[in-house]
């Protein structure tokens, strides 16, 4: 098997991010890949590590002919039997071939953008209802979870982040964007006297957010990380992880805490709201309510026994669904059964 992997996003972010683990575990897998990214250093090595080969391109929109011409040379040498596109603008580049062409959305995009593809991966089983209900045939639409970083590492010291060891001490993660509700975990920290806020992220909001907890007057119990690809360490660190987003198609970070044992108090987003059965594996409370938001993270401070239940239920199901090894077997799967797919209707259509 043979993949193409297109990835024209950010320099940071989620999915790619994703992007980044699925391509070595595949390749760890015995999945024979080359990568078109858009131009980054950290990335292009990393892949390369992993015994990858790369291409770097610009990706710059649609005035970018070049990308366009050496993406469909890449394809036309490297022949694979599938070219599997990132998001929206990874899709628009999906150049043309007799190979099978698939695209990975990891939110409710416009599906004009995904015209040139034959299959589409949601994320989250609500993302390929929706990719259904748009229009896309149920027979070539795909749900195909993430996984995430499940290293074990020393935990981060809370003294180097000025932080006392003796406090509550509370984690979000994610693009500082209005989407992932960060203002309303600070509104929530604010009713949470004694407890510490650990936000790790880059990202527009940024600004906002330190105005916001100056005069919320939490700025001495709140730390502004920037992004860091240390989660692990900052999870083994905290002692609830808070998902206050408005927004979350798929909520990657509850999976990666219930991936290292620390409870979750959520906002019922779309993401976390398919993920949480609340009061088993975590807990939900309406989205931008930040005094629930409040309320349900203190249950978990002065709440040991549950505390402890609901993290040890959250592991069990990232167990039981979402590691790298179920993961990687769903996709190596698919790859096989649109590619089995594609070589019978040839079949038929030659005979």
């Amino acid at each position: 098997m043979k993949v193409l992997q297109i990835m024209a996003g950010a320099k940071i972010g989620g999915a790619e991010a994703f992007f980044e683990r699925l391509c070595v575990a595949l390749a760890n897998a015995g999945t024979e890949q080359h990568a078109a990214i858009r131009t980054h250093d950290r990335r292009a090595r990393l892949l390369a590590e992993a015994g990858i080969p790369v291409t770097e391109l610009r990706f710059g929109g649609m005035l970018d002919f070049l990308s366009g011409r050496r993406l469909n040379a890449l394809a036309r040498s490297f022949q694979p039997d599938v070219a599997l596109a990132w998001m929206s603008r990874g899709a628009a580049y999906m150049p043309p071939g007799p190979f099978v062409k698939a695209a990975r959305l990891g939110g409710y995009y416009d599906l004009k953008y995904f015209r040139r593809c034959d299959h589409l991966i949601g994320n989250t089983p609500d993302l390929r209802d929706y990719l259904i209900k748009q229009g896309w045939p149920e027979e070539r639409t795909w749900y195909l979870p993430n996984f995430v970083d499940d290293r074990a590492l020393p935990p981060q010291d809370r003294a180097d982040l000025d932080t006392p060891n003796d406090v509550p001490l509370l984690l979000c993660l994610g693009r500082l964007h209005r989407n992932k509700g960060f203002d309303i975990a600070l509104q929530a920290l604010a009713e949470l006297p004694g407890a510490y806020l650990w936000i790790a992220g880059e990202g527009p909001e940024r600004d906002a957010l330190t105005q916001q907890a100056a005069q919320l007057g939490v700025t001495d119990r709140v730390r502004f990380l920037g992004w860091r690809d240390d989660v692990p360490a900052l999870l083994a660190a905290a002692d609830i992880f808070l998902c206050s987003s408005r927004h979350e198609p798929l909520g990657n970070m509850v999976l990666e805490a219930w991936a290292h044992g620390i409870p979750v108090a959520a906002a019922a987003s779309q993401g976390p709201g398919q993920l949480i059965d609340h009061g088993v594996n975590g807990l939900l409370c309406p989205v931008e309510d930040a005094a629930a938001l409040a309320k349900a993270a203190d249950s978990l401070i002065k709440d040991a026994a549950l505390a402890q239940d609901l993290a040890g239920a959250g592991n069990a199901a990232y167990r039981g669904q979402y590691t790298e090894g179920h993961v990687v077997q769903q996709y190596q799967d698919f790859f096989d059964t649109i590619t089995a797919d594609r070589t019978a209707r040839n079949t038929v259509g030659g005979d």
